[in-house]
């Protein structure tokens, strides 16, 4: 004993346990360590992903929407005439409204903010007034009405162009009867404006305000918002004015004023106003600031926040803003695409987990005997499984770290506590399950037990209650998600988020169940046979392990996965060519100005010799024709779109979109056409295809019909709900040959090439108005926002995710058992048995759990998207809010077949590979080293 410690010399030089194992075998130590990082990063970058998207999405929205609908304006009346003039001439002072300008912007509700340098304040006339000035254009004989604008820092957001800056000559008072303006390049081009015009502006008092032009300025940056917020400022605009009649326009625009001639608009007609425009700053917001944005602008708009603003801009002072509205479409998005995402996340967490306890039961596996050993010798079941513990988490919290530490690195702009806790997550699970599930095993000494065999076991009634509960879950997890759907409005349901895993799970008891059925069938057909290899593979397979059950259902939700998110991405790219297909009509269009004026012969035979065009369908669209009165109920003034086509070409069309696919003989009409510019005959009746509202309106008998196409009888000769022609919901298609004013206002075009280069040069080398509108580009229009793209980058990395997890299934079931197969193939070949006969059985050994598993994930991820696909709707994800939201009212879930049939056949080949690499690195080896003495194996 040492004199010391009084600890035995012998236990002193006694290696510790975990450096030993990790030594022993340091290359399993490697994989598996690399496997918990690649989990712990998914598991870390998931949360870090969706956070990322998000946020930027809140950030794009509030960068790209429109100034008009984002900026938050504070607006109130011009100071109350019973004030004193002094004290009224200084409450619109530039020095004034800077001074409230900065009490506001210091006083906005976290987390509004501001951004400075793009707010402006001022005065302006909130009533235009009419310019007299004989110099000025009147396109329709009308004075142009001016609004009068002191906006702050107009050098600071232009550049001079031409002439001087306007400034003030001393102060500025109610009785000042001149003062000096500048305008936009546009504005002097469009009003025909140069500097030193003058202009009257009329007083109350009777006398005449003079503004001086002195300059001409360029925005700096014309889309901002301090130019954005009121486009008036920079650009001018020609208005109608309501009338009954034809409409007569106007021109409107702004002149800019120096802050401190504001007095001086006090005296005009206008009814000036004050107003401060605060532009937000998204910058620095986050998806979690959504609730807290929105209660702050809510109180600025009419809460507690707006009588702190009256406090300090007036007490009249109303606040507006569009902010709300972008933040609840932003929020519809959000609510769309979340539950989606979710479903994904769900179903490779789930993999994960199934191929961590997979490398769990390898584990316990290749040391059962050392452990049972240990436990035979007086081990107890805590101290093995501390040693466990501590071996796993010396290898398993590094790994950790570093899938955290990655995701961190990969990802950015996210939180960190949701990363960290799905990263130890995985660790918890691998420290915990793992060791708890090898050590559970030898809860009493274990002596050489028989045979588990698959064919052979029967199933214990606890296992029976347990698939009988997962049944009952997974039917109500689809019952569910059929029902109520994934539009969000519930929000995410993890149970329903789990039906496709819940379904593959019920699947992988199924299978197990009745997968010794057939290979007893087959082993009895092949035991008929001459040669042994058939015979010795089959009874190799029916002698796997009956816990079989974890690597089948690894297999099946990695397969039900992958397959469901191409699925999804198929979906999404369906719904976006569907739209885009809708928005143009066909792969391409040429129309003139609103699709109502005609396009000129020279233009028609262009296009049709442009390089790539297949086929052109010309039609003629007359917009807001009066249907007749309906033969019941009450009459309305609501129109339909006259469609004039030729019915071949048309129906060619049709059939080639998919939309509204009709046969041509229904649209022809009996006798001859109708000779262009006379009238049809009065007992002729021109049979049309019509949308079902129309059909309901018009009934069943003959109706007649008057456009500017003509005016002829009209009979329902069929319905369908679309027409390339139009996405209008009401539509009349009828043969242009029986038209009276024939005239083609539309060229429909489908080819494989098309370049809308070429078809824009035809275009403009007629001369003509026209529109060139490409199915391709209207395509690439709906993928502008960063929340689309995240969740479909989320999608295809779960693609990638549950392939390679599959993958990695199959690669552990066969490692699992690799030792018995080499030691079986090593005294197989002692008796005569060859190398290719070696690989042969090994390959016919593990074919029947790879068919099983490929065959179980094509039929599972089939019927999963079949039994899940009523309740998912795309159109969120594909379209959103963006241009072609409107023109799908749902985009459904569909099958890809490239997604199930390419992991299933990933499956089999692996496994043949597997059994092929492993057959001839045994016969590298040789039966001496396999059939060692003293080997149990």
């Amino acid at each position: 004993m040492s004199p010391d410690t009084r600890t035995p010399r012998a236990a002193t030089a006694c290696a510790p346990w975990v450096r030993t194992r990790l030594r022993t075998a340091p290359g399993a130590a490697c994989a598996f360590a690399l496997l918990v990082v690649v989990t712990a990063f998914l598991a870390a970058a998931f949360p870090r992903a969706v956070d990322n998207y998000e946020n930027k999405g809140l950030r794009h929205d509030l960068g790209h929407v429109a100034p008009t609908r984002s900026v938050l304006e504070l607006s109130g009346p011009q100071p109350g005439l019973e004030l004193p003039v002094a004290a009224r001439e200084a409450a619109v002072r530039g020095a004034t409204l800077a001074s409230a300008q900065r009490r506001i912007l210091a006083g906005l509700p976290d987390p509004v903010r501001a951004d400075a340098s793009q707010s402006a304040y001022g005065v302006r006339t909130s009533e235009a007034v009419l310019a007299t000035e004989p110099w000025f254009p009147r396109p329709y004989g009308l004075d142009p009405a001016l609004t009068y604008v002191t906006q702050s820092a107009l050098p600071g957001h232009s550049t001079l162009r031409a002439g001087k800056w306007p400034v003030v000559h001393g102060e500025v008072s109610l009785t000042t009867r001149e003062v000096e303006a500048a305008v936009t390049a546009e504005t002097a081009k469009a009003l025909r404006i140069k500097p030193g015009a003058t202009i009257a502006v009329p007083t109350r008092g009777g006398e005449r305000l003079t503004v001086r032009i002195t300059g001409i300025v360029a925005p700096r940056d014309p889309q901002a918002s301090y130019w954005s917020a009121e486009p008036l400022l920079r650009t001018p605009s020609l208005v109608a004015r309501p009338t009954k009649e034809t409409p007569r326009y106007y021109w409107t625009a702004a002149l800019l004023l120096p802050p401190d001639a504001a007095p001086a608009l006090l005296a005009t007609t206008g009814q000036p106003e004050l107003y401060w425009r605060i532009a937000p700053d998204g910058s620095r917001l986050a998806a979690l600031d959504v609730p807290r944005l929105r209660t702050a602008v809510a109180s600025l708009e009419g809460g507690p926040e707006l009588l702190k603003m009256r406090e300090v801009a007036g007490d009249t002072v109303t606040v507006t803003t569009g902010l709300d509205e972008v933040l609840t479409a932003y929020d519809g998005m959000r609510a769309a695409i979340q539950p989606v995402v979710t479903v994904a996340a769900v179903g490779i967490g789930a993999v994960a987990a199934v191929v961590l306890l997979m490398t769990g039961g390898l584990m316990a596996g290749r040391r059962h005997a050392e452990l049972a050993l240990l436990r035979a010798r007086g081990g107890s079941l805590p101290g093995i499984g501390g040693r466990l513990l501590a071996e796993t988490a010396v290898t398993a919290v590094p790994a950790g770290a570093l899938g955290l530490l990655l995701a961190v690195l990969t990802i950015g702009q996210a939180r960190l506590w949701p990363a960290a806790a799905g990263a130890a997550a995985v660790v918890a699970l691998v420290c915990v399950a793992l060791p708890l599930r090898t050590a559970l095993l030898h809860r009493t000494p274990q002596l050489h037990g028989g045979r588990d065999d698959l064919v052979s076991a029967r199933p214990s009634r606890r296992r029976t209650v347990a698939e009988l509960t997962l049944l009952v879950l997974a039917a109500g997890a689809v019952a569910a998600l059929r029902r109520r759907g994934t539009d969000g409005t519930g929000g995410t349901d993890l149970l329903i988020s789990a039906a496709p895993v819940l379904v593959g799970l019920i699947a992988a008891v199924v299978l197990v169940r009745l997968y010794p059925l057939p290979l007893r069938l087959a082993l009895r057909s092949v035991s008929r046979l001459r040669g042994a290899v058939g015979f010795l593979s089959l009874a190799r397979a029916g002698r796997s392990s009956a816990a079989g059950t974890l690597p089948l259902l690894a297999l099946l939700v990695a397969l039900t996965t992958a397959a469901f998110g191409g699925s999804v991405l198929a979906g999404v790219a369906d719904a976006r060519d569907g739209a885009a297909v809708r928005a143009v009509g066909a792969d391409a269009r040429v129309s003139g100005q609103a699709d109502s004026a005609p396009l000129s012969d020279r233009l028609i035979r262009a296009v049709r010799k442009t390089d790539g065009v297949r086929d052109v369908a010309p039609v003629q669209i007359e917009y807001g024709v009066a249907l007749p009165a309906p033969e019941r109920g009450f009459e309305d003034a609501k129109g339909a779109t006259l469609v004039g086509v030729d019915p071949v070409t048309y129906a060619r069309l049709s059939r080639s979109t998919g939309i509204g696919a009709f046969s041509a003989d229904r649209l022809k009409a009996n006798g001859p056409a109708t000779p262009e510019g006379t009238m049809p005959s009065k007992d002729r009746v021109l049979p049309v295809l019509v949308s079902p509202s129309v059909a309901e309106r018009l009934g069943e008998r003959p109706r007649d019909l008057q456009s500017l196409a003509g005016d002829f009888r009209i009979q329902v000769a069929g319905t369908v709900a679309d027409t390339p022609a139009v996405d209008d919901t009401s539509f009349i298609v009828v043969d242009s040959a029986s038209l009276t004013h024939r005239q083609t206002t539309a060229l429909l075009l489908t080819g494989n090439r098309l370049d809308g280069g070429a078809l824009r040069a035809a275009a403009r080398h007629t001369g003509e108005d026209t529109t060139v509108r490409m199915r391709a580009e209207e395509r690439a229009t709906y993928v502008d926002t960063p929340m689309q793209t995240g969740a479909e980058r989320i999608y295809s990395a779960a693609i990638a995710a549950g392939a390679g997890y599959a993958l990695l299934a199959v690669l552990l079931s066969l490692l699992q058992t690799a030792p018995e197969r080499a030691t079986l193939l090593a005294r197989l070949r002692t008796m005569g048995l060859t190398s290719r006969q070696g690989g042969r059985l090994l390959g016919f050994e593990a074919m029947p759990q790879a068919l099983l598993a490929a065959g179980g994930g094509l039929l599972v991820g089939w019927a999963t998207i079949a039994l899940l696909s009523p309740g998912i709707d795309l159109a969120g994800l594909a379209l959103s809010s963006g241009p072609g939201s409107g023109l799908l009212d749902s985009a459904p879930l569909r099958t890809d077949p490239w997604s199930l049939v390419l992991p299933a056949l990933g499956v089999v080949a692996l496994a043949a590979a597997v059994a092929g690499v492993q057959a001839w690195w045994a016969g590298r080896r040789g039966s001496i080293t396999e059939l060692r003495a003293g080997d149990s194996r």
